[in-house]
């Protein structure tokens, strides 16, 4: 189970009404002791946010299918590791409850677990074996969904803070939602709803005083990549127009921590990628 717990002159009147409603405005997250729950946490985009959160001071649970490696960086940062298969809804109810048992109600939650694999709507032995194409979504999409329904619910039972905030959501799209090149059909459906759910879900939960932001990542240096030859990576960021290099993951946490410190980002998908347009492939 998881946790329960306008541009014209204002008269006087208006004024008044004017000051009342920007009287929160810089009352922003303070992150110090506020319970993160980070996924993919073991490498890459997840274990910088969750370095970037602890280093402000946020007690972070890192969830992961590696718990092994997860539980490595959770040692580096003072935070816990946590077993969990995103897609799975009785794994990420218990890993949610374990984080909240433990930390609390998580108020920041970023998912950035994912898989990409490649493969073309019909390749040379044949169409795509459906269960690879339903596994990407399952991981990518799904599991990015059952993150936010749990966190979202114990986010709604917790006192709102000065600014009427409860908590926020970063879920992970790709430039790829928006660009897919041959080859990633799988990677760019499921990230092309990570994108299109962002919208909607912060429509919903805006009344109950909690954000969802998704980021859309260029071509990041994660373990993923950096398992190519160093020839191939270097002419994957040399694609990117500027800077023209990989990304670097800990870019990534810093939009993360923009977002906490920014209250009037909500609902959007903000892409992170160098002003890369990725070709057909």
């Amino acid at each position: 189970m998881h946790c329960n717990y306008y541009t014209g002159f204002a008269g006087s009147d208006d004024w008044r009404i004017v000051q009342s409603a920007n009287a929160d405005k810089g009352k922003i997250m303070d992150m110090n002791g506020v319970a993160a729950i980070v996924t993919g946490a073991a490498s890459g985009l997840g274990a910088a946010t969750a370095r970037a959160l602890a280093d402000k001071g946020a007690k972070v649970a890192l969830l992961d299918m590696n718990v092994a490696a997860a539980a490595e960086v959770a040692a580096e940062i003072g935070g816990i590791a946590v077993q969990c298969d995103v897609s799975d809804a009785a794994s990420a109810e218990a890993a949610v409850g374990d984080a909240c048992g433990i930390h609390g109600a998580a108020r920041i939650a970023v998912s950035c677990a994912g898989i990409a694999p490649p493969g073309k709507v019909v390749g040379r032995d044949g169409p795509q074996d459906l269960a690879v194409f339903a596994n990407t979504i399952n991981i990518n999409l799904i599991g990015t969904f059952n993150i936010m329904r749990l966190v979202a619910a114990d986010m709604k039972a917790l006192e709102p803070l000065e600014g009427g905030e409860r908590g926020l959501i970063v879920n992970t799209a790709s430039i790829a939602a928006f660009e897919g090149q041959i080859g990633q059909v799988a990677y760019a459906a499921s990230k092309g709803g990570v994108a299109s759910m962002t919208l909607p879900a912060a429509r919903e939960l805006a009344r109950s005083g909690i954000r969802v932001l998704a980021i859309a990542p260029g071509i990041f240096g994660t373990p993923m990549l950096f398992g190519l030859p160093q020839d191939v990576q270097n002419s994957l960021g040399a694609e990117v127009p500027f800077p023209s290099r990989l990304g670097d993951p800990a870019e990534y946490a810093k939009l993360v921590l923009h977002m906490a410190d920014n209250m009037m980002l909500n609902g959007e998908v903000i892409r992170l990628d160098g002003a890369l347009r990725m070709a057909p492939g």
